[in-house]
């Protein structure tokens, strides 16, 4: 059950029109205001397309000077939008990162510690918010987030999705995938199958004049590397032909997203935002130490690009750091939406960077990789399973895929036990914290870096900063202290 919301509220447009129904003064002039003002007919209200890769790290494109990949569309993009050069997942992996694109809350706080954890049902996401604002929403391709099952609560539907073809876990070329509840066999790249459900999702809406969220969550490149045939082909000889090639054929997927904005009319009015789940698979172009599951740079730092040319109309390159946590609390500042009831939010509105009007970030960042570990959903047989099922007459394989308890409030933590790898990032600042013992208070050791003239992470400089270090590491306590009582549920009270 969700907690109190702005979509349970009317809003005061709702309520001014339930008092001219009530009054009987239906005239044409008031009904006509109405009318326009009504969100979704409000053509200075923007579209928004949201799309993420799977383990793609800051390093995996041609514009960050990867000296193999062929990334034309990614490259045009960063030379032509807002280009963020120090981007960050909220977690190195998965599905915790893609929470935090919904929420704007750091994973933890809702018990998605790692891959495979759902998203609570309790939880009120971004696509909820524009939906009860007059927007049409869908989520195309990988969900990661709990069930793809219609009955489930924690379905892309239950998350606020209009419209959704989607994907337990990541998936690859022919997949078979969940439309609204419906396995459905598909043929092609894998990438391309997500960019083109979005396409016609999002043609129907403008043709409807109606604003459009839509959320593009890309199976690439995660292993096993299965590229298409034209995309591997461009790196013949090379031993990771079909890691590059999945790059590649994802690179062109947001090509066609980019040319069908264009052919529709809308791209000018349409936020498009790419980015990664989390860091890549490889250390030479992680853009830092580490990769995939580290909380060192390596496993956070990822590629992130705004276009929007209504608003962003000259290109501009910017290092203020930014999180995927930031992209809810972004759209509402967009939107001037201001929900009656938030859980307390991890992001901050990028707004103003949008806008070039500051420098730099107000707030710090907080990581937290706890030892939980993650949940297996192979996206692949399950559907199959499910297609046999469907085409037997079943409703389901096996209903415990329907992920009913997700909404269970459970704490695996003692008071002050924090187990783990945590972070705090006041830039160029940040402080690691990592604690040994999952099971009870265990030994913690601490690590500054300054990022700004070590992005490496390789000199620690902890005995150096005596002052900073005391007043960071309060700061990252109290905000972990923060993050357990929301795992508690004391955000849903």
């Amino acid at each position: 059950m969700k907690t109190a919301n702005s979509a349970s509220q009317p809003t005061p447009l709702q309520r001014r029109f339930n008092q001219i129904i009530a009054s009987g003064r239906t005239c044409l002039f008031s009904l006509l205001l109405f009318i326009l003002a009504l969100p979704g007919l409000a053509a200075d209200r923007p579209n928004v397309l949201l799309c993420m890769a799977d383990d793609q790290g800051w390093g995996d494109t041609a514009y960050n000077g990867h000296p193999v990949l062929k990334t034309p569309n990614l490259d045009t993009m960063a030379a032509s939008g807002l280009r963020f050069d120090q981007f960050y997942a909220a977690a190195p992996v998965c599905s915790p990162t893609r929470g935090s694109v919904l929420t704007g809350r750091n994973p933890n706080r809702f018990a998605c510690y790692s891959w495979g954890h759902p998203l609570r049902p309790q939880e009120v996401t971004i696509a909820e918010r524009l939906q009860a604002a007059g927007y049409a929403t869908g989520h195309f391709g990988k969900w990661h987030l709990g069930s793809v099952l219609k009955d489930s609560p924690v379905n892309p539907a239950n998350s606020g999705f209009d419209a959704w073809l989607s994907a337990f876990n990541f998936y690859d070329n022919n997949p078979i995938l969940s439309r609204e509840g419906v396995a459905v066999e598909l043929q092609g790249e894998s990438s391309m199958i997500a960019a083109d459900a979005a396409i016609d999702f999002m043609r129907e809406q403008a043709l409807a004049s109606r604003p459009f969220l839509a959320v593009v969550w890309f199976g690439s490149p995660h292993s096993p590397h299965r590229a298409a045939d034209e995309d591997r082909e461009q790196y013949r000889g090379n031993r990771d032909a079909d890691w590059l090639g999945e790059i590649t054929g994802l690179d062109r997927a947001v090509g066609k997203l980019r040319q069908a904005l264009d052919e529709m009319g809308v791209r000018e009015n349409t936020l498009f935002w790419y980015t990664s789940d989390n860091g890549g698979l490889k250390t030479e172009s992680s853009g830092g130490r580490g990769k995939k599951a580290d909380i060192y740079e390596g496993g956070l730092r990822v590629p992130a690009i705004i276009e929007w040319p209504n608003r962003i109309r000259e290109p501009r390159v910017t290092r203020i750091p930014s999180n995927t946590a930031d992209i809810y609390p972004t759209l509402l500042d967009v939107l001037d939406i201001t929900p009656t009831h938030q859980p307390r939010l991890d992001g901050i509105s990028l707004l103003p960077v949008i806008d070039n009007q500051t420098q730099e970030r107000t707030q710090p960042m907080g990581f937290w990789k706890s030892n939980q570990g993650g949940i297996s959903t192979p996206s692949d047989r399950w559907m199959r399973e499910e297609l046999g099922a469907q085409q037997a007459g079943r409703e389901y394989h096996d209903r415990s895929r329907l992920m009913v308890d997700a909404g269970e409030i459970h704490n695996p933590f003692p008071p002050t036990v924090y187990p783990g790898h945590a972070a705090w990032l006041a830039w160029p600042w940040k402080l690691h914290r990592i604690e040994s013992d999952k099971r009870k208070a265990g030994k913690v050791t601490w690590e500054l870096y300054n990022l700004e003239n070590d992005p490496l992470e390789s000199r620690d400089r902890l005995s150096d900063e005596k002052d900073r270090v005391s007043k960071m590491q309060n700061e990252l306590e109290e905000w972990l202290h923060s993050v357990v009582a929301s795992i508690e549920g004391r955000d849903y009270q």
